[in-house]
């Protein structure tokens, strides 16, 4: 009788719980790398600062869970739903974790910032906030109008995407030019500041 109720407390230590360490992932084991300087693990190509309530959705290998969004950098946009419904605008920044995008001078947010060293004062500065992709719809400036995105493929069998209303084509190589000059400056400015 003893016996038994010695094996059922030491089977009752040995129930699982849900902060045991059974039965969830563990991290991938790292091996150091065979060329010096060289490193095997991959980093995470996102950069943003989340509010400390936020939680990126994680795939099993750690890495974030990256949605499709039928807008890129530097597409013009037509606001459709939320307080800047209609206004026309550029998209300077994507978080393709949240699907948000942020348009230039659009859905503008005070925001109050201390002051760093003893004399300087503070600031009361205004930034644009995140707007979600699902409420912006692509926008031709030529005719004026919102139209929804289509992919086709080119007689030299490049996959572009363009506007339905239209048949605007929005992938030129005119427009990545452009892109990759403005990036490179905002590159620049951001190093030397």
């Amino acid at each position: 009788m003893a016996a038994m109720a010695a094996l059922q407390s030491s089977m009752a230590g040995l129930s699982l719980s849900s902060k045991s360490f059974l039965g969830q992932l563990l991290p991938p084991i790292t091996l150091p790398s065979l060329l010096p300087g060289k490193s095997t693990e991959k980093q995470c190509p996102i950069v943003m600062r989340l509010k400390r309530w936020e939680r990126k959705e994680c795939k099993p290998n750690s890495l974030p869970i990256l949605h499709k969004m039928h807008v890129k950098l530097g597409d013009t946009v037509q606001v459709i739903s939320g307080r800047e419904r209609g206004k026309v605008g550029e998209i300077t920044k994507i978080f393709k974790h949240n699907s948000t995008v942020i348009v230039k001078d659009l859905n503008l947010k005070t925001k109050h910032v201390k002051s760093r060293e003893e004399g300087e004062p503070g600031q009361i500065i205004k930034i644009e906030g995140p707007i979600h992709s699902s409420n912006v719809m692509l926008y031709s400036k030529d005719q004026k109008v919102a139209s929804r995105v289509g992919h086709k493929v080119l007689d030299n069998g490049k996959k572009v995407r363009y506007l339905i209303k239209t048949g605007e084509i929005i992938d030129s190589s005119e427009n990545w030019k452009k892109l990759k000059e403005a990036t490179k400056k905002s590159e620049e400015a951001a190093a030397a500041a």
